[in-house]
């Protein structure tokens, strides 16, 4: 891959550059090719086979384009197999200890870097960032939380994030439905109720709820009615629910009375098109000439049929008609902002003062302004029609509607949209629906950017006097209600004082309505992914959230968050379950000791969760529910006068981030290396000391390294592919020795020379205990400080200074060895070696410690990792052993898979792909067997956990792999991809031997 020849050889590594050739390589129009070959590559697990045709990026790199780029509802199953897949990329990763947050990075600066495609200098940028947020460094990875504005959520996954309204493509939206879950959990999103207006498509729901399953996000669908009210429509929410999955939705989608429903939903939808394109004539007529008039242009009518195909899959609004107008309305403002700045330069003052103000204006008119200037119906009362040829369906009465929804299924709830709505309006539903309207909207980030909650308060007040069965209040505000529709000389308010007086006189049946089940608030952002000046998606209770996000959070001044007026009761809880089997030896020790007082939990399997008290939502001056996005105030279509409009700010592409690896892992070193050789040279006599202490330093520090990795991966009984340095990060060893470079100056000159040899006479002759335990000591307070500064869980600084503790007497041995051995050796003067000494001796017993604790830590990490990477193929394993004994009742199943030739060449669509599955389990079987670290250990305790017939049939059906000449030909054809012949070649050589070492393990 060629270099870009206007960017240094010093920066950016050949990786950043492929990265970038082969996302631009799909984003070109490549995709099709790729689509073709993985049917199957939802099956490939992400450090299985296929890490040998394709890298990392280039999987992540598919998949994020696949969901931005896709909005045909023919594609909903391979957008669902690309979200599935980016998941398993972006989660299946080791040694991170930021894992759900390094992936919402990725993903993010994945999507970043698709969209900026043509910008090659701001692209080459972000193919640098994926990469380095891909070490999952935690200071890293925090750093582009910040910088892409996402709050950092619990690794646990255990906080309270939610939005309840939000719109997918199908309605008002911008993103498919899958495209909204991706983006809801990068946000992280854990409770999810997307609206759609009317009805519902089948296809819609199920990849909603198939796409929130796949990312772990509790979905809830809610469809909008608009049901007559007092000659206007009061917005009505159902939300069906208590559906075991999908296909049982989809059951329930198709029952007649739904269907019917659903129909006449369409109906609607079809009427209320039909106002938007009346509005959109109105447009032509009146404000499409305003338009012209005020800014000198020339903008032709509006088609309205190029209009419906802008719209696409979705449903017709004034939303997308705004976007649209703004859309033809851009390119000749930008013409006409073009022709004023040549007359500019000859106006006199007042014209120039009459240009700036004009094309301010221009710059301002955003499609927000144009719905409120153009669109909104109050600006065309001769729009839209009189509503006396509605539906049926928006015919019926708010009370009339939810009798019809409420016969349709038990489990539901009834929500109540509090836009346009008063108090009156809210006590009138609430009594008439008796008790079936079971949440409010109390908040909308929509109606609060445009200034219209002055009603909520009020309506707080309602809900709050209902739910605490105040009757003092509630009964002032019912007299309040009352008092106002008087003061009116309205005909209709009127009319409804008789039926406050009436509700006045019943507040028991009201507040009995609400006595079991109470009134509980719903809050959503309303979003559609259109407009920058309106909130973004996603809400969150900030007591959830991690400290460091809390801070964040209070410190902003960006405008990236905002605390809204609502406070919610949250608690946390600690879940205790038992560990261990119970008759086990294991088990009866841990009884004993859990009998010993303040160890009653000790050894137990513990589960942190938040929740909250839903009904005890109100608003408050000091709120604790934060927006998880930010929105602009101003409007900026990038149009100026005195400027012209640049291409923005350029990456600075020449910083030290951006240096290659190999170079910034050297000036790494070289920055650890130079106080520890001064260090040595300037305070040192002997001359082994003074010019190669340094190195015998670094040397500690680089095989204790080396040493550690090399345990964890695999140690002596590694696999004969893998060479000993594979298993090495050379980058954790690089960051290990910079930091270890400033220990020298700190232990053998500040602590050992100044402090206590000259400050307080403690030598190895006078006190090695002492001496080597405030060395330890010192070192471990180092080690925790530079930990916590590169962002570690605190629990693994904290371990690092234990350890310095543990190595005490280790160095206190170690010298009096050394002291025996030289003293035998008839050297003379052994204190006063053990005295130069003994910095590295302290250092050489730290590290030792701290081989043989990481290493066990890190082996046992690996072991856990190919645990869970055996677990996950056994339930894929399952699934088809599964499957297949549905297939073939009459069959023995363990007989047909002796057999898999005879499948794998059955007429049978199903029969095939089921062996297919098959062969690709094995051969991430195989993979892992050969390659990752600690595979073989974690194999032996996987099939050990399993029942002798589990055991014989998992093992069994591997033999698949005897297929040689089939699953060649599955390769040639693309099964993974075009890069096939190192997998191919890998699978031919290797397979005959893994078989023959697995089965071992058969009984």
């Amino acid at each position: 891959m060629a270099r870009n020849p206007g960017i240094s050889k010093f920066y950016f590594d050949q990786r950043d550059y492929h990265l970038l050739h082969i996302v631009n390589g799909i984003v070109s129009g490549q995709r099709s090719r790729f689509e073709i070959q993985r049917q199957f590559f939802h099956y490939f697990h992400p450090r299985g086979i296929k890490e040998m045709a394709e890298s990392r990026g280039l999987r992540i790199a598919y998949a994020v384009i696949h969901l931005l780029q896709s909005l045909e509802s023919a594609e909903a199953g391979h957008r669902l197999k690309a979200l599935r897949a980016l998941r398993d990329e972006v989660l299946c990763s080791t040694s991170q200890e930021l894992q759900m947050n390094t992936a919402r990075v990725l993903i993010e600066i994945m999507k970043e870097l698709v969209r900026t495609h043509g910008d090659y200098p701001r692209q080459l940028e972000l193919a640098h960032h994926f990469r380095m947020a891909a070490t999952g460094k935690p200071r890293i990875v925090r750093y582009f939380l910040k910088q892409y504005r996402l709050l950092e959520m619990p690794e646990e996954w255990n906080h309270l994030a939610f939005d309840d309204h939000v719109h997918d493509a199908l309605t008002k939206g911008r993103k498919s439905p899958t495209h909204l879950i991706m983006d809801a959990w990068i946000k992280g999103v854990r409770r999810l109720r997307v609206i759609h207006y009317n009805y519902i498509r089948p296809e819609t729901a199920a990849e909603l709820m198939e796409a929130a399953d796949t990312m772990g996000i509790m979905i809830r669908i809610g469809i909008e009615f608009f049901a007559s009210f007092h000659n206007r429509h009061a917005q009505i929410i159902w939300v069906p629910r208590g559906f075991a999955d999908s296909g049982d939705f989809l059951r329930f989608l198709e029952k007649s009375e739904v269907r019917n429903l659903m129909e006449e939903g369409r109906n609607v939808s079809e009427y209320q098109r039909g106002q938007v394109i009346d509005i959109l004539e109105a447009f032509n007529r009146t404000h499409r000439h305003t338009i012209n008039s005020e800014f000198g242009l020339e903008m032709a009518p509006l088609d309205p049929e190029a209009f419906m195909a802008f719209v696409g899959f979705g449903q017709a609004s004034l939303l997308h008609l705004a976007k649209y107008i703004h859309l033809l309305l851009l390119p000749r403002m930008q013409e006409r902002v073009a022709e004023l700045r040549g007359q500019y330069a000859d106006a006199d003052e007042e014209k120039r003062r009459n240009i700036e103000a004009l094309v301010d204006r221009m710059n301002r008119m955003d499609a927000d302004d144009i719905h409120h200037r153009f669109l909104a119906p109050g600006r065309n009362p001769d729009a839209g029609g009189s509503g006396d040829d509605a539906p049926s369906l928006m015919q019926l009465s708010p009370c009339e509607l939810v009798d019809r929804l409420s016969r349709l299924h038990s489990a539901y709830r009834i929500t109540l949209n509090l836009s346009n709505m008063k108090v009156e309006d809210v006590l009138e539903l609430l009594y008439e629906c008796r008790g079936r309207i079971s949440r409010l909207e109390i908040f909308n980030l929509k109606d609060f950017a445009d200034c219209k909650v002055d009603h909520i308060p009020d309506i707080d007040r309602l809900q709050q006097s209902i739910n605490n069965a105040n009757v003092i209040q509630l009964k002032r505000l019912i007299l309040e209600i009352i008092s106002r529709l008087r003061e009116t000389n309205d005909s209709l308010a009127l009319m409804r004082i008789q039926k406050f007086n009436w509700i006045l006189a019943d507040m028991e049946s009201l507040m009995g309505m609400y006595r079991v089940r109470p009134l509980k608030s719903r809050i959503g952002s309303d979003s559609t992914g259109h407009s920058r000046r309106l909130p973004g998606m996603g809400l969150a209770v900030l007591d959830t959230l991690p400290k460091r996000a809390q801070r964040e959070v209070r410190k902003d001044e960006a405008g990236a968050y905002m605390v809204i007026p609502f406070y919610v009761q949250t608690f946390f809880r600690l879940v205790y379950g038992q560990a261990e089997k119970a008759g086990t030896l294991l088990s009866l020790l841990m009884y004993g000791i859990r009998a010993i007082p303040g160890l009653a939990l000790a050894g137990r399997l513990h589960h942190r969760d938040w929740f909250a008290r839903e009904e005890t939502t109100k608003m408050a001056e000091c709120g604790n529910i934060v927006t998880l996005s930010g929105f602009s105030t101003e409007a900026n279509n990038g149009l100026y006068i005195k400027k012209p409009p640049g291409p923005g700010k350029k990456p600075r592409l020449h910083r030290f981030e951006y240096l290659r690896t190999n170079f910034k892992n050297s000036l790494k070193v070289i920055f650890g290396f130079v106080p520890a050789f001064l260090t040595f040279y300037l305070t040192h006599d002997w001359w082994v000391l003074a010019c190669f202490g340094a190195f015998i330093w670094f040397g500690i520090t680089g095989l204790r390294n080396i040493l550690q990795s090399v345990m964890a991966g695999g140690g002596l009984r590694r696999s004969p592919l893998l060479q000993w340095n594979d298993y090495i990060s050379w980058d954790r060893i690089t960051d290990s020795l910079m930091y270890t470079g400033f220990s020298v100056p700190l232990l053998d000159y500040l602590v050992k020379t100044l402090m206590l040899n000259q400050g307080m006479g403690i030598t190895t002759a006078t006190s090695p205990v002492l001496l080597y335990s405030v060395m330890a000591l010192v070192n471990g307070l180092y080690l925790t400080s530079h930990n916590l500064f590169r962002g570690l869980p605190r629990e693994a600084a904290f371990a690092n200074f234990f350890r310095s503790v543990l190595s005490i007497p280790v160095a206190f041995g170690l010298s009096e060895l050394l002291g025996g051995v030289l003293g035998l050796a008839g050297v003379v003067q052994v204190d006063m070696i053990l005295q130069s000494w003994a910095a590295v001796i302290s250092k050489t017993a730290s590290d030792f410690v701290a081989a043989l604790i990481e290493g066990a830590v890190d082996r046992a990490k690996n072991i856990e990792n190919r645990m869970n990477d055996y677990r996950q193929k056994l339930r894929q394993f399952l699934d088809c052993y599964a499957r297949a004994e549905m297939l073939f009742p009459e069959s023995e199943v363990l007989d047909l898979l002796e057999r898999p030739r005879e499948l794998l060449h059955s007429e049978d669509e199903e029969s095939r792909r089921l062996i297919q599955v098959l062969i690709i389990n094995a051969l991430d079987l195989l993979y892992f067997w050969m390659y990752q670290p600690r595979a073989r250990t974690a194999f032996g305790n996987f099939v050990r956990d399993l029942s002798a017939e589990e055991r014989h049939v998992f093992i069994q059906a591997q033999s698949v792999l005897k297929m040689e000449r089939e699953i060649s030909q599955m390769f040639i054809d693309g099964i993974l991809g075009q890069y096939f012949s190192k997998p191919l070649a890998f699978y031919l050589d290797r397979s005959g031997e893994y078989l023959k070492n697995i089965g071992r393990f058969r009984d």
